[in-house]
């Protein structure tokens, strides 16, 4: 079991940690199912990944909370969500496609699947999370993600986020998130695990919100 790090100190990213924390998402994310699902061409990955993590690092800077470490050797993407979130404007699809490109439809299919899915019940979303290769297992990702429960629990809301693999799923357990049903990507594609954290004070995991495929809202 990996112990949260008592040692790591978190702060709030800025746009000076771009480069280096587009690199940490890039790596953290680079192999896996979803991965491979997602761009099964390593050699195109590499590319894509750096554009659409740019591109998601961005939006969460601009609308989210974005947290890293001192030594910039993770990072966690964070959005509050106290009423469903409006559909996409157009320019974000426009952006999505050209930092994909050929992979754009399975990109713009998994966000779809995500929103279809999401709870409606008010939280906070932890969207990505991730630790440079060579300093996980080191319990720096459980303190990361520690710092802002602390904050989550203070304001007595839960979260939630999806994961991508049973390991992930296993590390989300101990922190106390209970997993919902599944959500299984079409065209042979892998699992994802839905996860939930109840607001500090719940007695044990809280249960997972009843959740139904749902229509976007309309931007206004």
């Amino acid at each position: 079991m990996t112990a949260p790090s008592t040692s790591v100190t978190i702060r709030r990213a800025t746009s000076a940690d771009t480069v280096r924390l587009v690199s940490v998402l890039v790596e953290a994310f680079f192999d896996g199912p979803v991965a491979d699902w997602l761009v099964p061409d390593h050699d195109d990955r590499r590319a894509v990944y750096h554009r659409y993590f740019a591109l998601a690092l961005r939006h969460g800077l601009d609308h989210g909370h974005v947290d890293t470490t001192t030594d910039r050797s993770a990072v966690a993407i964070w959005y509050p969500r106290h009423e469903p979130a409006p559909s996409a404007p157009p320019e974000h699809q426009a952006a999505l496609e050209a930092a994909t490109g050929r992979y754009a439809p399975k990109f713009t299919l998994l966000e779809a699947m995500f929103d279809a899915f999401h709870p409606r019940e008010p939280h906070h979303y932890l969207a990505y999370v991730a630790v440079s290769p060579d300093q996980q297992s080191r319990g720096i990702g459980a303190a990361l993600l520690g710092s802002y429960h602390r904050r989550l629990d203070a304001l007595g809301l839960p979260a939630y986020l999806e994961a991508s693999s049973m390991r992930n799923r296993r590390l989300y357990l101990r922190l106390g998130y209970r997993a919902g049903p599944p959500l299984v990507l079409p065209t042979s594609g892998p699992m994802i695990w839905r996860m939930w954290r109840g607001p500090a004070g719940a007695a044990g995991p809280a249960a997972f919100p009843i959740t139904e495929p749902q229509p976007r809202r309309r931007a206004r």
